[in-house]
């Protein structure tokens, strides 16, 4: 990920952006009505709004097939050719987008559905691939304009994103959620960045750690203990604790709620 833009913010008060957690949930768990039944009661009880970045690869695939878009990928990325990125626009930022804003502001929450593209939240430009592959307009985010983001917070918005972003020549671009909610992380300063997966933490000798210190993630995977993908998510905190980010925690949706997971600090 290249250097994201940030701004200063104050640190003497209650409503600053370096208090505040960025939250990604994935696809499996926005399609699950419990969790986020529970997780807006959460948020609800939460001094301070959070950021939401949101997927939902499940849920796009589910509509290419339909409407008879083959879904393909290409070194884990999903290919998003022109047909294929009217069906992402239409599912992260409608139809999943609103349904996490409709659920929140039910619940007396002031939530507000966006994406990347808005105010120019997040900038990008098409991804390269070392093996030249092309995988259509998927993008790698360049810049975050933070202020945005600051703007609704302060004001007491809870900011639901989607990842889709914007590139300088006019061109949306399919962005990872996970490089999202880093890249915003990053640029707020945040607190803390919660990564939601298919499992409760990071499991070393067979058992979950609390904590996982920066310095024992490259011993780790030299040892063998993290593997597959795994990794890329710990290398991503890495970077996001040492760009700034307080910590970050790795954990899935029903640990989350519990308050478990593996927390990845300095």
């Amino acid at each position: 990920m290249n250097p994201c833009e940030t701004e200063t913010v104050a640190t003497d008060g209650t409503n600053t952006l370096s208090q505040r957690m960025v939250i990604k949930i994935g696809g499996n768990e926005i399609d699950d009505p419990d969790f986020l039944t529970r997780l807006t009661s959460l948020v609800g009880k939460m001094p301070l709004p959070p950021v939401l970045v949101h997927g939902g690869g499940k849920e796009i695939t589910e509509l290419q097939d339909r409407l008879g878009i083959r879904a393909r990928k290409i070194e884990g990325l999903r290919v998003t050719d022109a047909d294929s990125l009217r069906v992402t626009e239409m599912v992260l930022s409608g139809l999943v987008n609103k349904r996490l804003v409709r659920m929140m502001v039910q619940a007396g929450i002031q939530a507000i559905g966006i994406s990347g593209v808005d105010a120019h939240l997040l900038q990008a430009e098409k991804i390269s691939l070392p093996s030249g592959a092309d995988v259509g307009f998927v993008g790698i985010i360049t810049a975050v304009h933070v202020s945005f983001i600051k703007k609704l917070l302060l004001s007491g918005f809870l900011p639901i994103v989607s990842p889709l972003s914007l590139g300088k020549d006019g061109q949306v671009y399919n962005v990872n959620a996970d490089s999202a909610a880093q890249a915003l992380a990053e640029a707020m300063q945040a607190a803390t960045l919660v990564f939601l997966t298919d499992v409760p933490g990071v499991r070393i000798g067979g058992e979950c750690l609390e904590v996982l210190p920066l310095a024992d993630i490259e011993t780790y995977i030299e040892q063998g203990e993290i593997t597959m993908g795994m990794i890329p998510k710990v290398r991503a905190a890495r970077q996001a604790v040492e760009k700034g980010v307080g910590s970050v925690i790795i954990t899935n949706a029903s640990h989350f709620l519990m308050g478990k997971g593996t927390r990845i600090t300095l």
